[in-house]
C-alpha cells in the first residue's frame, strides 16, 4: 500500500475563477491598487451591508494600525486586548506609542472577558480591541455597553470572523467603531496577504483612505486614470504604505462569492468533529451562545483533558507521525517575551488563557479537505487517545 500524503493543517481553496481574474489584472497593466481593488471594496461593503464602507489593505495588521490611528490613539494611551490572540493585536497599539493592556479570557470561548475588561479600565484607557477567536463572536453587547459607559472606542479584530454573526447581525455591522478582517492564506477566504477595514463612520473611513497611502489627500488611482492632467497631490499626514494591489483583490472578488458556501462546508465538518470526537477526553469548541448565530469556523480548537494521559505537545507529535498537521492557537501574549518582559506580565494573572494554552490543539479544518481527509484525522485521534 502506498504511503498517504501528509495532510497539512491548512490550505487555501483557490479555483480557476480566481486564477483567471489575476491573469486579467496582470494583462490589464494595473497590478497595484486599481479597478479590481475598487470592485472588491464595493463587493465587500455590499456583502457586509447596513451602509458600511470598506477599505482594502495589504494585511489585517495594517488595517488594525489604520483603525487605531483613525480613532485617535496616541502615545501614552491604553488599549485593552486579550492575552489569547496573535501578537499583531498588541503590536499595532505599540506602533502608535500607546500601551496594550492585556487581560484574561472567557474559559468556554477563549474570547475576551467583559469582567476583565471592566477591571482593567484606567484614566488612560481609550479603546477596547475584542478578538473573535476561531470565528466565534465575542459578547459584543456587553463590551459595547462598557465602552459607552466609559467613553471608549471599540475596534473589532475580526481576522477569524468572516462570516460570523452575533445576535443575527454580521460582524462588521455591529455598534463598534471599526472592524478589521483578514485574508491571510489560511483564513476563511484569502487574497494571499490582505485585509479589509469596515466602518459606518465616514470620518474613520476617510482617515484610513488617506493614511493607507502615504497620507496623500487624493486617491492615487483616480489621479492616474484622470483624462486631464492630474499630477498634483498634497501629503497632509505622515501616512503608511498599506494599499492592496489589484493582483490580490482579483482573488478576493471570487473568494468573496464563495464565502457563504465555504462557511457552510466548515460548519458541516465542525458538526462531524463534534459528533465523532464527543466521547474522547477532549473539551470541544464552544458553539454560539445565541440561537441561530453563525460561527465562521476559521479554526477548530480542542483541549486535551488531563485524563487523556498525553500532553498536548506529544499529541501533536503523534499526529505528525501519522501524517497529519496540527497547530496551536495561540501562545498567549503573556508568555511572549516582548509583552511578558516589557509589561511584567505574570502567568498567575491569566489563569484561563494560560490553562487553555497548555491544553489546546487546533485540528485541520479547511474547505479543500474531503470526507476521507477528515476520517483520517478522526481515526488518528481515536488511536492516540485510546478510544
Amino acid at each position: 500500500m502506498s504511503e498517504q500524503k501528509f495532510l497539512p493543517f491548512a490550505l487555501p481553496d483557490i479555483g480557476e475563477d480566481e486564477i483567471n481574474e489575476v491573469v486579467d489584472a496582470l494583462r490589464s497593466g494595473w497590478v497595484t491598487t486599481g479597478p479590481k481593488t475598487k470592485q472588491f471594496e464595493a463587493d465587500f461593503a455590499a456583502f457586509i451591508g447596513e451602509g458600511v464602507e470598506a477599505i482594502a489593505v495589504n494585511s489585517a495588521t495594517a488595517g488594525l494600525h489604520l483603525a487605531l490611528e483613525a480613532i485617535g490613539i496616541q502615545p501614552g494611551d491604553e488599549v485593552i486586548v486579550p492575552s489569547y490572540t496573535f501578537t499583531a493585536t498588541a503590536e499595532v497599539v505599540r506602533y502608535l506609542g500607546a500601551d496594550p493592556v492585556v487581560v484574561d479570557v472567557d474559559p468556554a470561548t477563549f474570547n475576551i472577558s467583559p469582567a476583565a475588561i471592566r477591571a482593567a479600565i484606567t484614566p488612560k484607557t481609550r479603546a477596547i480591541m475584542p478578538v473573535h477567536f476561531a470565528g466565534l463572536a465575542c459578547e459584543m453587547d456587553e463590551i459595547i455597553a462598557i465602552a459607552r459607559e466609559h467613553g471608549l472606542k471599540v475596534v473589532e479584530d475580526a481576522a477569524h470572523a468572516l462570516p460570523t454573526t452575533y445576535k443575527g447581525k454580521l460582524v462588521g455591522t455591529l455598534d463598534s467603531d471599526v472592524t478589521v478582517f483578514s485574508f491571510y492564506a489560511n483564513k476563511t477566504m484569502t487574497t494571499g496577504e490582505g485585509g479589509m477595514v469596515v466602518s459606518k463612520n465616514k470620518d474613520i473611513i476617510a482617515r484610513c483612505k488617506i493614511m493607507r497611502l502615504h497620507g496623500i489627500s487624493r486617491d492615487a488611482f483616480d489621479r492616474y486614470v484622470s483624462k486631464t492632467p492630474a499630477w498634483y497631490y498634497e501629503v497632509i499626514a505622515p501616512g503608511f504604505k498599506y494599499n492592496m494591489p489589484d493582483t490580490a483583490a482579483a482573488m478576493g472578488i471570487h473568494q468573496l462569492k464563495k464565502i457563504v458556501a465555504f462557511r457552510e462546508k466548515r460548519e458541516v465538518m465542525a458538526q462531524r468533529f463534534d459528533r465523532e470526537l464527543a466521547d474522547l477526553p477532549l473539551i470541544l469548541p464552544a458553539r454560539p451562545a445565541h440561537a441561530g448565530d453563525r460561527h465562521a469556523w476559521h479554526l477548530y480548537p480542542v483541549r486535551i483533558k488531563p485524563e487523556a494521559g498525553i500532553s498536548r505537545d506529544d499529541f501533536i507529535l503523534r499526529m505528525a507521525e501519522k501524517g497529519i498537521g496540527c497547530s496551536v492557537h495561540f501562545i498567549p501574549l503573556h508568555r511572549q517575551p516582548v509583552w511578558r518582559d516589557g509589561y511584567q506580565l505574570d502567568r498567575a494573572a491569566f489563569p484561563v488563557a494560560d490553562a487553555a494554552f497548555e491544553a489546546e490543539v487546533t485540528l485541520p479544518l479547511y474547505t479543500r479537505m474531503n470526507e476521507d481527509d477528515q476520517t483520517r484525522v478522526i481515526v488518528a485521534m481515536r488511536e492516540i487517545l485510546g478510544a
